[in-house]
């Protein structure tokens, strides 16, 4: 028997179910299929049209009732979105005509009068069955909703995450799309009569299978699996004099987490985007000064718990670049060698000793342009707020300084990259007549090599493995910079290897 989960929800007017279908958004994915059912004038094409609205992010958009072409079809920022309604349906067989039966994989299904088609539902389904409560007012709802299958966990989740907005007030607030990421993580921003904050929803979840000895990818190169890191980073950030996000409600163990709201401000502008100078000195500014701080280790979680900051090792590296034999090589027609892999991860064996004996601070990760706020209001490196630091580790500070200085996403001219590695140079020995300068430049190099080779492979696997084509755009971008990192002296030996085996990829 199919396990299921039902719970209930009352709806004072659209603006309630509206805001019942944003939460659900957070929630589903590709793949989900979700039915609404009631009578006439229910609620089921307005809720139909609030989640529409909501995933593309435009309260304006046109959503018309699928009554008469049965189908309508929305390419949305996150996944194609199929509304259907089987109104008109009189035998299951009738949808094979509208692309229905079987439902594709690769879209979220929003079916209308499933009843007509009963037999054609898949087991895993989200449904919503909306009726009028007409003792509360005339705009009274109330929605049953009830997840089947592997979706029983979704809809157990989505009653979660409003007790939770419940229980911290925000239950009413008014719900606006925030683009994701390339985790499992989404987030929203929350209006109110006060102001604004961030829900963040983190479901506990591993990255991949238990392939590395028993670890999933994400366990065995310490990405955080839950929210817990982002609590007790973010924590230890502000008490180090940093910029990051107050957490003002929390629900450490099902991952709902509502935040100081920095606003939109980045560090870039224009179109194609470039860095504004002024901000990206700010920002180096602000990793010199974290790299010259004492830091933990260990950090407070909650009264009981600390937090154990992970070390980004060599085995941990090792397996970030070995994404690359293993999604993006098979990907341009090379699948290599035992021979081959042998010699790759035996000459990057070598070289990482060196940033392994370096000493160790706290490396962000992913410090770029999309995880930077500019909080214009502040002054210095205060200014520099930073959003996603939950995969945050121990290790060289010439990583984040590749992460800032050759960003995926964009454009960084060279120029512009040695200005500011010598700017965080001549801060780092204003403070330390010791620093290296030579030191760092080779950290950096060999960081880089193995930042952006991770990074070949981990686009690859976006697009490949999780349907997310987006990231290819940004290989040729990284090549670039890999082949700027080979140069170094200290690198020859990988630049002739790289020449020699690794395709360049599609412009």
């Amino acid at each position: 028997m199919i396990a299921s989960t039902t719970f209930s929800v009352a709806l004072a007017n659209e603006t309630a179910t509206a805001e019942l279908m944003a939460d659900l958004a957070l929630l589903i994915g590709a793949g989900d299929v979700i039915t609404l059912s009631g009578d006439l004038g229910a609620g089921k094409t307005a809720a139909a049209r609030a989640l529409i609205r909501y995933l593309a992010d435009d309260d304006t958009l046109e959503v018309p009732s699928p009554t008469f072409t049965l189908a309508q079809t929305y390419d949305l920022p996150s996944f194609p979105l199929v509304h259907a309604d089987l109104y008109r349906i009189n035998d299951a067989s009738e949808l094979e005509e509208i692309g229905l039966s079987p439902l594709p994989e690769d879209i979220v299904a929003l079916i209308e009068w499933p009843e007509r088609a009963p037999d054609a539902l898949p087991a895993d389904r989200i449904d919503f069955a909306f009726s009028h409560r007409p003792a509360l007012g005339s705009t009274a709802r109330a929605a049953e909703i009830t997840g089947h299958g592997r979706a029983a966990a979704k809809v157990t989740r989505l009653q979660l995450l409003r007790q939770f907005l419940d229980k911290s007030g925000y239950i009413d607030a008014r719900r606006e799309r925030m683009p994701g990421d390339a985790s499992t993580r989404s987030y929203a921003r929350l209006r109110t009569a006060d102001g604004s904050v961030i829900l963040m929803n983190s479901p506990r979840r591993p990255d991949g299978p238990a392939i590395y000895d028993g670890k999933s990818y994400s366990a065995a190169v310490h990405l955080a699996e839950d929210v817990r890191p982002f609590v007790a980073i973010g924590n230890g950030l502000r008490k180090h004099g940093f910029s990051a996000p107050a957490i003002r409600h929390s629900d450490l163990e099902s991952g709902f987490l509502i935040t100081e709201d920095f606003g939109n401000a980045g560090v870039i502008e224009g179109d194609p985007p470039r860095p504004m100078t002024e901000r990206y000195e700010a920002a180096t500014d602000m990793l010199a000064a974290l790299h010259r701080e004492v830091l933990p280790e260990h950090l407070p979680l909650t009264a009981e718990t600390t937090y154990d900051m992970p070390v980004f090792d060599i085995d941990a590296w090792l397996i970030e670049i070995g994404l690359m034999l293993e999604w993006y090589m098979p990907d341009r027609g090379v699948e290599p060698s035992d021979q081959l892999r042998a010699e790759f991860f035996a000459m990057w064996r070598t070289i990482l000793q060196k940033p392994a004996a370096a000493p160790r601070t706290w490396v962000m990760r992913d410090f770029h342009s999309p995880n930077i706020i500019w909080l214009a209001e502040r002054t210095g490196i205060l200014r520099v707020g930073i959003i996603d630091f939950q995969d945050a580790l121990l290790g060289p500070g010439a990583y984040d300084l590749v992460s800032l200085l050759q960003d995926a996403r964009l454009d960084i001219p060279e120029q512009l990259e040695l200005s500011l590695l010598t700017r965080y140079i001549k801060a780092r020995r204003a403070t330390d007549e010791s620093f290296d300068p030579a030191g760092l430049a080779e950290l950096y190099a060999i960081m880089s090599a193995q930042r952006n080779t991770r990074l070949l492979g981990t686009f690859a696997r976006l697009n490949r493995r999780d349907g997310k084509p987006q990231y290819l755009k940004h290989l040729p971008r990284i090549w670039t910079y890999l082949n700027r990192s080979l140069a170094h002296p200290a690198l020859a030996e990988f630049r002739d290897w790289y020449a020699a085996n690794v395709p360049p990829p599609v412009p």
